[in-house]
């Protein structure tokens, strides 16, 4: 595995949590890829829910999914990830096999238009609740932008308090790239 790929070290990571008719929460869809990702992971018989606040996003995403045949596995939601308990507690989906975030801003849209380390920091915490024993959550940290330093660390300083007895953490991230994307995976223990 290329080490610099996060993007790539991260899936191999959700993947050990899913299987055929797991459930799985894009919580920031931007461009669909970790979106299609799980839909094909979780398999015809699993679900995939995704959220994002800008339809330009959801439009996309719906159009990669349509042209890999995936679209039915996939409910996706013009809502913040902030939301995403209740919109799972409204489509009676107790618990899920995996969470995944990508902070920061939507590739080639506006870029003024970021996660919000407060919203963010519900969505984390609504996600290690709705995960089930085995689980896993990602953080995709970027911190290139205004505002995605402190995002981070407010991340970070959150997840370096669970409970060991009962999720592991791990930050991985490029020691020789400044400003490169670090990663946060948690892992609901058994």
């Amino acid at each position: 595995m290329n080490l610099s790929s996060i993007l790539s070290f991260t899936k191999a990571w959700v993947k050990e949590s899913l299987f055929e008719g797991a459930v799985a929460v894009d919580a920031t869809v931007g461009n669909g890829n970790d979106t299609l990702f799980l839909a094909k992971a979780v398999g015809a018989k699993g679900r995939v829910f995704g959220f994002d606040i800008q339809a330009q996003a959801l439009n996309q995403t719906r159009s990669l999914l349509i042209e890999a045949g995936v679209e039915s596995r996939v409910s996706l939601f013009q809502r913040g990830h902030h939301r995403l308990a209740e919109t799972l507690a409204e489509t009676n989906v107790p618990s899920v096999q995996a969470v995944m975030f990508n902070l920061g801003y939507l590739p080639q849209g506006d870029p003024s238009i970021t996660t919000l380390p407060e919203t963010t920091l519900t969505a984390v915490d609504q996600s290690l609740n709705l995960i089930a024993t085995g689980g896993t959550l990602t953080l995709v940290l970027y911190t290139g932008h205004p505002g995605g330093e402190e995002e981070a660390s407010a991340v970070l300083e959150r997840l370096t308090t669970l409970d060991p007895r009962f999720f592991d953490s791990a930050h991985y991230r490029l020691l020789n790239r400044n400003r490169a994307p670090s990663l946060v995976i948690v892992r609901k223990k058994k």
